[in-house]
């Protein structure tokens, strides 16, 4: 490999994933569901536990206050729910209501059905190893990264397998 060819990896990597969630988010519009509706339902379908409007911030890399105008619509469109977490009356925890309860069914199958699309005529091989050589770039990018908790692995790993990430 040439020294420059390293140099194109990172925006491979971004225009891959910006062009995978793109042809999802082109698949997924007739639901009226934007890409920015759809990830935050998918990261709470993931999560295990009920995340605040911080952790989700997080999770989809934007700031709280562009968050909070996402969840207004989401909440208007009767997708979510929020409420005052337990642990303290100040936050507030989102939920899927059952609208985005339903629909998450029908965002996974898109995903799973692109995934295979774009996927079908690649090796297992090479798949396999495309996967462990990222998953090692992942982990050593998150290395220190307060952000790398095991909550918001568990909702990657989980968004992974449905075709998200």
């Amino acid at each position: 490999m040439k020294p420059n060819d390293v140099d194109l990896l990172g925006p491979l990597l971004h225009g891959t994933a910006r062009a995978w969630r793109l042809k999802l988010d082109e698949r997924l519009k007739p639901m009226g569901l934007s890409q920015a509706k759809w990830r935050t339902l998918m990261h709470l379908s993931a999560a295990t536990d009920p995340m605040t409007q911080a952790e989700i911030a997080s999770h989809l890399g934007i700031e709280e206050p562009s968050l909070v105008t996402l969840l207004h619509r989401l909440e208007g469109d009767r997708w979510v729910a929020r409420k005052n977490a337990s642990h303290d009356r100040r936050c507030k925890t989102v939920h899927l209501a059952p609208r985005g309860q339903r629909v998450i069914e029908q965002i996974s199958a898109a995903a799973v059905k692109l995934r295979h699309e774009l996927l079908d005529d690649i090796s297992v091989a090479d798949l396999k190893t495309c996967i462990r050589v990222l998953d090692r770039i992942r982990q050593k990018a998150e290395k220190g990264n307060a952000n790398g908790n095991g909550k918001q692995a568990r909702a990657r790993i989980s968004a992974r397998k449905n075709g998200q990430n």
